[in-house]
């Protein structure tokens, strides 16, 4: 398990240096431009009721207040849902239905002062009864949109002629996303109606669109660029849209430039969250440890609206068995109203939720048969003598699952440690030690299929230097670096000559959003795809030039190429031009060979699917529920890695994050519908000493490479997140319970252990 290397393999992601020296510039960082407003919120101070309509006025009581703005207001539509979705409007009108909801914009010539202006705002609302549990929605049925269920074979025959069965039910709670950089946008009117947007987004598209849509103008007036985000884990994908709207609706509105950036704690009140989820299953087995048949619910509670809470179902039904095969299954999802923030994407993407089904499921039987998690595990592995075909229709890789775990069971040394771990319990009263394990199969590819499209644009300068533009987003991911080391190969010149640029709509449309670990993919190829254009055409030049075919030129080390026929990347460049040969070119990818019918639940949703596995080992305190982390073996499939600096950074970020929802984030609304973990002095987020002091990371070496991915790769920034599952299953192992729900919090743990 030596990492290999790949091409670019020592560089870091593009700005680190700015990053770590404070030269990197963010939104908030941009200059302030003359005659700059700033905005604040008007929130809901009540999770459901009916809203009368606002009196604004109180706010231009407050110095330096310029515009205080409500629904009425707003020139276009007052709708910020994804296309084909039921309306989410963006200030309330009539009806509140979370705490925290956004109800009017005060605009002020500083910070304070419209914060001030907002707080002058008290909304008159005829207080409701919010419902906020899951268990109360799913028993009412109260859902955003019908149930998906994944069915495979007849699952209540087969349970009723199973040897033997058990059921469960267990809780996983949500997740707040806490990016460095809060969600901020800054929006600048121009001439006849035009707008340029500064957004922290990972969708600079649907800004533009949701933009347009509450301005009531066609989107061509409208261009939203993004050099970088402060993070954004799926936060800023759908949320960062009508906060960009907000900004853009104030613009309009004074017509002067305005940014709105809000604060941790309206940030974390606003914005959704990772669903929580609950789990209802029952499952039939055999002596042996093979599971036979799983009826199963997944309850996601999607907050007040629809949001981006269909594709988080999917993936969590479709991610429901994990790695492994059950010959008859009945997998039902469901997103649940009620009145709380709409939750969103958050890293994973429903996936983290999904996988926890049938862990919960191996560790019960288990449990039953007096067998070890891991025996039931590969038991029941997808491929060998059993089904390697998912019950959605697509094939698994059964050899690259077991190679997974068995160089991760080997590299971390299993036997070994099992037994240490044992004696020391043994002779351990108060303080346990628990061994976990967990293995991954997720999918890589946007659950809706025209999502899986991507463009680029790149030129080629007389000099020979190199300027690139694509539709992803950089949020410190390394995807920048990764797009110019593919354009930088395909020329055959050092990743210096290559410059980066800010994301724009202006200049790349109809962008997908960079999410669902499909960054690399889709830009990378739509980039390579420009620049060979571009490439072939410089060849050609070349090749005329020589007198020989244009399959013989070569680019490499900053030169060209053919025989005995030499020259310099940038004097071919210089001649291209002179001769009037174009050195522009746009690409567009699409990702092949994927189609869903979710009427059916059927089809082959992914292109590819990445595989990992993980040990950890943890050490409770039976008195007080404290844990600590004391070590992590990883093995994550990357195919041929682009960069293995940056994924390495990707696998360790995501498993602490991954750590972090399993661990210690928790989020608590009160019984009025407030959310009162608004801080990190309220809300703990896993640091420094939360990492293991032993943190082993491998790539899989040799792994077997899909062609048709860019340098055959694969994506890295989400299956990570899941790999954490592995302490989840080691607190489990030192508190000798099965059930334990999410967040394993010590008094989670106190619980469990005491049961």
């Amino acid at each position: 398990m030596v990492n290999h290397t790949g091409p670019g393999a020592a560089l870091r992601q593009d700005s680190a240096l700015k990053h770590a020296t404070g030269g990197a510039r963010f939104t908030d960082d941009l200059p302030d431009l003359p005659g700059l407003l700033h905005a604040a919120l008007v929130l809901s101070p009540v999770a459901h009721g009916r809203l009368a309509p606002l009196d604004l006025s109180p706010a231009f009581a407050v110095p330096g207040v310029v515009a205080a703005i409500g629904p009425g207001d707003i020139p276009g539509r007052n709708d910020i849902a994804q296309p084909m979705r039921p309306q989410e409007h963006m200030l309330a009108e009539g009806l509140v239905e979370y705490w925290g909801q956004p109800l009017a914009i005060v605009v002020a010539e500083t910070r304070d002062a419209a914060l001030a202006g907002a707080a002058t705002v008290q909304p008159a609302i005829d207080a409701l009864r919010p419902v906020l549990s899951v268990e109360e929605s799913l028993d009412a049925g109260s859902f955003l949109f019908p149930p998906m269920v994944m069915r495979r074979g007849n699952a209540a025959r087969a349970l009723a002629a199973a040897p033997r069965r058990l059921s469960g039910i267990f809780h996983a709670g949500g997740q707040e996303h806490f990016y460095l950089e809060g969600q901020i946008a800054m929006a600048v009117p121009g001439e006849d109606g035009d707008l340029v947007i500064h957004s922290s987004t990972q969708h600079p598209t649907e800004v533009q669109h949701v933009a347009a849509r509450i301005l009531g103008c066609d989107q061509n007036r409208i261009a939203v660029q993004v050099r970088r985000l402060g993070g954004g884990f799926g936060g800023k994908e759908s949320n960062a849209s009508w906060v960009a709207a907000c900004a853009a609706l104030a613009a309009r509105r004074t017509g002067r430039p305005v940014k709105l950036r809000l604060g941790r704690k309206q940030d974390m009140a606003a914005t959704g969250k990772r669903h929580p989820t609950l789990f209802r299953w029952e499952a039939g087995f055999d002596e042996s440890g093979r599971i036979l048949a799983l009826e199963a619910t997944l309850a996601a509670d999607g907050g007040h609206s629809v949001d981006l809470s269909g594709g988080v179902v999917f993936r969590s039904v479709t991610h429901a068995l994990n790695c492994l095969d059950v010959p008859d299954v009945a997998i039902t999802g469901v997103a649940c109203k009620t009145n709380t923030v709409s939750n969103t994407a958050f890293r994973g993407f429903g996936g983290p939720q999904g996988v926890l089904l049938m862990e919960d499921v191996t560790h019960r039987v288990a449990k039953t048969l007096g067998m070890t998690p891991e025996a039931v595990r590969e038991r029941n592995l997808a491929g060998g003598e059993n089904d390697p075909v998912t019950p959605y229709g697509q094939t698994l890789e059964g050899d690259l699952i077991r190679r997974v775990w068995a160089e991760c069971r080997d590299g971390a040394e299993w036997e070994r440690r099992r037994a240490e771990v044992d004696a020391f319990n043994a002779h351990s009263e108060v303080v346990k030690r628990g061994l976990g394990s967990f293995v991954l199969a997720f999918g890589i590819s946007f659950g809706i299929t025209s999502m899986n499209q991507a463009g680029a644009l790149v030129h080629v300068y007389e000099d020979g230097s190199i300027r690139l533009n694509h539709g992803g987003t950089e949020m410190g991911q390394g995807l920048f670096i990764k797009v110019a080391q593919v354009v930088a190969g395909v020329f055959g010149v050092p990743v210096e000559r290559v410059r980066i640029t800010a994301t724009s709509t202006a200049e790349v449309p109809n962008t997908a959003p960079t999410a669902a670990s499909t960054g690399s993919d889709l830009n990378g190829w739509a980039a390579q795809i420009a620049a060979t254009t571009i490439r072939t055409r410089m060849a050609e030049m070349a090749a005329a030039e020589w007198g020989v075919g244009p399959e013989e030129i070569r680019f490499e080390e900053e030169e060209v190429f053919a025989g005995n026929h030499r020259m310099r990347f940038s004097e071919l460049a210089h001649r291209c031009v002179q001769a009037r040969v174009s050195l522009s070119s746009t690409g567009f990818y699409r990702t092949p060979s994927i189609h869903w019918d979710p009427v059916k639940v059927k089809g082959e949703p992914f292109f590819y699917f990445s595989y990992g596995a993980a040990i950890a080992e943890v050490e409770l305190d039976l008195l007080t529920g404290e844990h600590r982390l004391l070590r992590a073996d990883l093995v994550q499939d990357c195919g041929r890695s682009l960069n293995p600096a940056v994924d390495r950074g990707q696998i360790e970020g995501a498993f602490v994050q991954g750590l972090g929802w399993l661990t210690c984030e928790e989020l608590w609304w009160d019984a009025e519908g407030r959310l009162r973990t608004l801080g990190p002095s309220t809300y703990k987020i896993p640091g420094s000493r939360d990492v293991p002091p032993v943190f082993n990371v491998w790539l899989l070496e040799g792994a077997p490479a899909r062609a048709d991915t860019v340098f055959r790769s694969k994506a890295v920034g989400e299956p990570p997140v899941m790999l954490a599952t592995a302490v989840l299953n080691a607190l489990r192992d030192a508190a000798g319970t099965e059930r334990l729900d999410v967040p394993a919090t010590p008094e989670r743990l106190l619980m469990a252990a005491r049961a």
